[in-house]
């Protein structure tokens, strides 16, 4: 297994086209994320990890699988799979480390968002929340809780968060409760990531963070893309103004400690 570079990049990019995926994207592009193949020169199989994801692409190759042996900083939860034949891959190479579950696809489609209707959104909320962009205080605040890290954790700094990035956040009593943000970046756009603390689920603050955050997209002509973890992400991506495309199979991953 092979680390690819970024000015080999394009050596994998035979392996990922076709796969409409913005985590893909992001480290093609050279954004975020690293990459690893079989062979830096013909390569025949590949992998992406943006934070969580890991892409599963070419022919299937037990040795792409994230292991414990390889020292990774993260771990990817996320096995993405191409197609059936990596499933069989992660199955019988995985054994009990993973759950087989399926995701979401959303329609990328520029120009359909609606600004009244998110704006009615972000005037729905209710009194004692507060509605306000992600800054350096935010920034940090999101990364002490578990609840809402993935709001800013693919970047190294606010420093890159603030260059690269973007994000609407809900507050109670001057604490974060809930975010919407850019979990990925890449040429384009971003890749949102919408996070509630638990006990404050059910009062519009997901909808109303995430609509600001898609006006500001709209403000600085950039996609505000959405993949869906479950079916309650369809619902509220498709109350945005969103449509759902198709879902795809994806793996849990929990290797041994």
């Amino acid at each position: 297994m092979i680390p690819i570079e970024r000015d080999n990049i394009g050596s994998i990019l035979p392996l990922f086209e076709g796969w409409n995926e913005t985590m893909i994207w992001s480290c093609l592009q050279g954004y975020m994320g690293k990459a690893w193949a079989d062979s830096a020169e013909s390569p025949r199989s590949a992998r992406i990890i943006v934070g969580d994801f890991c892409c599963l692409a070419g022919l299937p190759c037990p040795e792409l699988i994230p292991a414990l042996s390889e020292n990774l900083p993260h771990y990817p939860a996320l096995l993405i799979p191409q197609d059936l034949s990596w499933e069989t891959c992660i199955e019988q190479t995985c054994g009990s480390f993973v759950s087989k579950f399926q995701r979401y696809s959303i329609k990328k489609e520029p120009g359909i968002f609606d600004r009244d209707r998110l704006l009615s959104y972000v005037n729905a909320i209710p009194d004692d929340y507060q509605l306000t962009m992600i800054d350096e205080s935010l920034y940090h605040m999101a990364l002490d809780e578990e609840w809402s890290k993935d709001l800013c954790s693919n970047f190294s700094s606010y420093q890159q968060y603030q260059s690269m990035g973007i994000g609407a956040a809900a507050l109670y009593k001057g604490r974060l409760v809930s975010g919407a943000s850019s979990y990925a970046v890449y040429r384009e756009g971003i890749e949102i990531e919408v996070d509630t603390k638990r006990e404050h689920r059910n009062r519009g603050l997901a909808c109303a963070c995430a609509s600001l955050l898609i006006l500001r997209c709209m403000e600085r002509n950039l996609y505000p893309s959405w993949d869906a973890h479950d079916l309650r992400s369809v619902s509220l991506a498709e109350k945005l103004g969103y449509h759902r495309d198709t879902a795809y199979t994806a793996y849990l991953y929990e290797p041994k400690k």
